[in-house]
C-alpha cells in the first residue's frame, strides 16, 4: 500500500484519531497520581476552583501544569526533529543526537553557576544559544561537500560533541556544586513545571509551530533534494538556516522546562511520515499531536512507577527503534 499518496480524507481521519488519543492520554494523566482524586473532583477544580481545597490545589497547581508541560515539550521536540530531518535529509537526526540538547544543558549549567536564581526567559535564551552552539558544531563536523549530511558521519559527530558537552556540564556542576540541578537536566522530568514557565513557553512554541506549518511546503520540496529545490526556485540556504534556528529554539525551550529527553524527535516524525506520507503540510501537524501524546503518556507511566525519569521511559522505546533504523540504513518504516 502506498501511503505517500493518500487523499485529504485519510489525513483527516488519522489526525482526528491522534487528537482523540491525546485528549484521552491527557485526561488519564490528570487522573493518575499518588493522591486518589476522582473525576468529579477534577472537573470541580477546573470549573469551580476553591483555593482552600487541597485536592483542587493539587489539580490546578501540580497536575495540570505538569501535563501541559509534558504536552508542550512533546510538541517542541517532535516538530524540531521533523524540521532537522527535513533540512539535513537525514532520518536519523534528532535534537538529542546532534548536540542540541547537550549544548542547551551546558549553557544552563553555566547560567546556574553564575547565578542560582534565573528568570525563565533567560533560561530559554541561554538554552537556545547552547542548542545553536552544539548543533552548529555537529553540523560543521558531520557535513561534507561530497555527500552533504551523511547519516553515519552526522550521528558519530553528534555522539562525540554530545559527550564533550555533557562532560563539560558535569565538570561545571561538580566545581560549582550543582549536582542536584545536573541530575534534573540529565534525567528529564516535568514534575517541576510551573504556570509561569507555561505562560512564556506556550506562546513561543505555538508561534514556532505555526511558522513550521507555513514553511511546510518549502520543507516538502527541500526533502526532495537540494538540486530539485533550487530548480523550483527555493532559496535553500535561507530555508535551511531558518528551519535549523527554529528547531534549535524548540530544543532550547524543551531543555529549559524538563532537561534532556532523547528520541522523541527521532521516532515521531517517522511515525507521522508512515501514516500520512512525506507532505510536510500533513507531517508537521500530526507530528505535533503525536509528540505531545508520547511525552504525556511517558510521564504518566513514569509517575505510576514512582517518579521514574521520563527520559528513561522514552528510551526504552527509542533505543530499540534507533537501532532498528540504523539496521535499515536510516530509512523510514
Amino acid at each position: 500500500m502506498n501511503l505517500k499518496n493518500k487523499n485529504p480524507i485519510h489525513f483527516t481521519i488519522i489526525f482526528i484519531i491522534a487528537c482523540i488519543m491525546l485528549i484521552v492520554t491527557f485526561w488519564i494523566s490528570i487522573v493518575c497520581g499518588s493522591a486518589d482524586i476522582d473525576t468529579s473532583t477534577i472537573l470541580n477544580a477546573i470549573f469551580n476552583y476553591d483555593p482552600k481545597d487541597m485536592n483542587h490545589n493539587i489539580i490546578i497547581d501540580v497536575r495540570i501544569p505538569r501535563d501541559i508541560g509534558a504536552l508542550l515539550v512533546g510538541v517542541a521536540l517532535a516538530v524540531s526533529g521533523a524540521g532537522i530531518q527535513s533540512v539535513t535529509r537525514n532520518s536519523l537526526a534528532d535534537p538529542s543526537l546532534i548536540g542540541l540538547n547537550s549544548g542547551a544543558a551546558l549553557m544552563l549549567a553555566l547560567t546556574y553557576a553564575v547565578s542560582p536564581v534565573i528568570s525563565f526567559p533567560i533560561l530559554i535564551l541561554t538554552g537556545f544559544i547552547g542548542a545553536m552552539a552544539g548543533g552548529t558544531m555537529v553540523l560543521m563536523i558531520g557535513r561534507s561537500r561530497k555527500d552533504g549530511f551523511n547519516p553515519v558521519r552526522l550521528i558519530l559527530a553528534g555522539a562525540a560533541v554530545s559527550a564533550l558537552l555533557s562532560a563539560a556540564s558535569q565538570a561545571i556542576a561538580l566545581y560549582f556544586r550543582l549536582n542536584q540541578s545536573l541530575i534534573f537536566w540529565s534525567s528529564g522530568g516535568v514534575s517541576g513545571t510551573t504556570w509561569q514557565q507555561l505562560y512564556i513557553g506556550i506562546p513561543v512554541v505555538a508561534i514556532v509551530v505555526i511558522i513550521f506549518i507555513l514553511l511546510s511546503g518549502q520543507l516538502s520540496i527541500l526533502n526532495l533534494g537540494e538540486s530539485v529545490a533550487k530548480g523550483l526556485g527555493q532559496n535553500v540556504k535561507i530555508i535551511r538556516a531558518g528551519t535549523m534556528l527554529l528547531s534549535m529554539l524548540l530544543a532550547g525551550i524543551s531543555v529549559a522546562i524538563v532537561g534532556q529527553i532523547a528520541f522523541v524527535g527521532l521516532m515521531v516524525p517517522h511515525i507521522s511520515r508512515f501514516l500520512v506520507g512525506t507532505d510536510y503540510k500533513k507531517v508537521i501537524p500530526l507530528t505535533a499531536v503525536l509528540g505531545g501524546c508520547l511525552v504525556v503518556g511517558a510521564d504518566t507511566v513514569a509517575r505510576m512507577m514512582g517518579e521514574a525519569p521520563v527520559s528513561a521511559i522514552i528510551s526504552f522505546i527509542g533505543v530499540p527503534y534507533f537501532l532498528y533504523l540504523i539496521k535499515k540504513g536510516g530509512r523510514t518504516i
